[in-house]
């Protein structure tokens, strides 16, 4: 049988060997369940049910067998790039291999990773040939299609795009020759279809960017506008290709996806973390309940949170972060969005220590606003730039602070771009966007790499948050760097399926 000739990785692109997955909606997160395939679309509350149950699939993940952990998109996810970036520091021996730089294709994290994706894009895809058979049953109308066709499209695309993140070199070093990753565009739904799927090389960087940007356009021209932040609506699309537009350096392209979003900056930075479902700047978050949620080793207000409140406490604020002079005292990001106790300082974005049920945010206007603001930078646009920056400080500062002028920043374009990153650390901290800025920016050559951090396991009591302290005489010293050209700055392709797939065996990131 053809089963015994893949291994577990390929086994994970499978949903089921003529099995997919349902499951009931997304907002009470019932227990997934199996179902024939036959049957799994063969009326409208079904056919819903395999749609949200991609929703649960992506904020919930596998970790060694177990549905716990929250790989593609839930709170692992968030995590270990938030380990990779510095700007969090690591505290105890959970996320040391990522922190410090140590994994492996046998590392567990970096495989579950790429299994969880895998298994979430096969699930899109096999939704998608579900809903054709629907439609042509007549089952669900022609909008609804066009609806559950964007969403999975989009869940498609940005899996393949979380991949990329931390498997290929960044778009900006030669794309077309570097290796990209995957792409699957067709569901593994019985084992006929297990050798095409291992057939399917890396292919380019370039090349897996197009395909992306394929499915987001059409997710785009297809999709519903309603929904957000909990659905994929047609603005999260957007809002992804907007991101994806920054890593190709296309500027003029982010500025055109920006003005098509019809969102605001919430009034204070604390809103959509106190009101994620009902905030004018979450574009697209995934929902967790106390009924359906990572569990404590993946839910955010465990690992971050502080142990004072109910936290596990794995991951603190970096001391040196902290202590950057562009973060200004009374910034409301620091008073409102922290806590502390005698060990450190820890994030309070997500407080749902005891239901777990804090939304893992994935895109927030801010951070299109900040983009757009890089992207006019970079055409020169300064005023237009630092206007936008603005917009997301001014919120946060305190009253005797002022917004910044143009020779606050440095008066040219250079000053301006620093002080926008630097504004997306604070914005963002906590949240994994400043891994996706190291690893563009490096392959630019305006990073040498992973900045050193915080060594890890050191920070024993919240002294080390003073700067007399921390740089002291018996203070810390930043290690854990990476250089851009080392081959740990990248992941591995897992063992498991390096081993048993002949294809990506040749096709394994140079150094492992």
């Amino acid at each position: 049988m053809k089963l015994n000739k893949i291994n577990n990785i390929a086994a994970s692109l499978l949903v089921g060997a003529g099995l997919v997955f349902a499951s009931c909606d997304v907002t009470d997160q019932t227990p997934v369940t199996l179902v024939p395939e036959e049957e799994a679309f063969s009326d409208a509350q079904k056919v819903l049910g395999n749609i949200l149950g991609v929703y649960d699939a992506a904020q919930r993940g596998f970790f060694l067998g177990a549905i716990q952990r929250g790989y593609p998109f839930g709170a692992a996810s968030i995590q270990q790039a938030d380990m990779r970036a510095g700007d969090m520091y690591n505290d105890q021996l959970f996320y040391e291999v990522t922190y410090i730089g140590a994994y492996s294709p046998s590392t567990a994290n970096n495989a579950e990773f790429w299994i969880s994706s895998y298994r979430l894009i096969n699930r899109a895809n096999v939704v998608l040939d579900g809903i054709e058979t629907a439609l042509e049953n007549e089952i669900i109308t022609q909008d609804e299609y066009n609806a559950y066709r964007a969403e999975m499209l989009f869940f498609r695309a940005y899996t393949h795009f979380e991949l990329l993140m931390h498997v290929s070199r960044p778009y900006a070093d030669n794309p077309e020759s570097n290796m990209g990753i995957p792409y699957r565009d067709f569901a593994v739904n019985n084992t006929e279809r297990v050798d095409e799927a291992i057939e399917i090389g890396r292919g380019t960087v370039a090349g897996t960017y197009e395909r992306i940007l394929q499915d987001l356009n059409e997710a785009e021209e297809i999709g519903s506008s309603s929904g957000a932040p909990f659905r994929a609506s047609t603005s999260a699309a957007v809002a992804l290709k907007l991101r994806i537009k920054l890593h190709q350096q296309d500027y003029n392209a982010v500025l055109e996806e920006f003005e098509k979003l019809d969102f605001s900056l919430a009034a204070s930075p604390e809103v959509p973390f106190t009101s994620p479902a009902g905030n004018p700047e979450s574009i697209f978050s995934l929902n967790n309940t106390p009924e359906s949620n990572p569990g404590v080793n993946g839910a955010l207000a465990a690992m971050y949170g502080n142990p004072s409140f109910g936290g596990r406490g794995l991951i603190k604020i970096s001391p040196f972060f902290w202590n950057e002079d562009f973060w200004l005292e009374g910034d409301l990001r620091r008073t409102e969005l922290t806590s502390s106790n005698e060990d450190g300082i820890y994030t309070a974005k997500y407080t749902g220590y005891i239901d777990r049920d804090d939304p893992t945010p994935l895109l927030r206007y801010a951070e299109a606003v900040l983009s757009a603001a890089e992207a006019n930078a970079r055409l020169g646009n300064l005023q237009e730039a630092l206007a936008l920056l603005n917009s997301v400080r001014d919120r946060a500062i305190p009253d005797d602070a002022s917004s910044y002028t143009l020779a606050d920043v440095g008066g040219n374009a250079e000053g301006l771009i620093e002080a926008i990153l630097n504004e997306k650390r604070i914005e963002f901290l906590a949240e994994a966007i400043r891994w996706y800025d190291i690893h563009r920016l490096a392959g630019m050559g305006e990073l040498d790499g992973v900045p050193a951090k915080t060594p890890s396991r050191a920070v024993t009591s919240i002294e080390f948050y003073d700067p007399e302290v921390l740089f002291g005489e018996d203070g810390l010293s930043p290690t854990h760097s990476i250089a851009y050209d080392e081959s740990i700055f990248l992941w591995p392709i897992p063992l498991q399926e390096v081993v048993n797939n002949p294809t990506l065996a040749q096709e394994q990131n140079p150094g492992y």
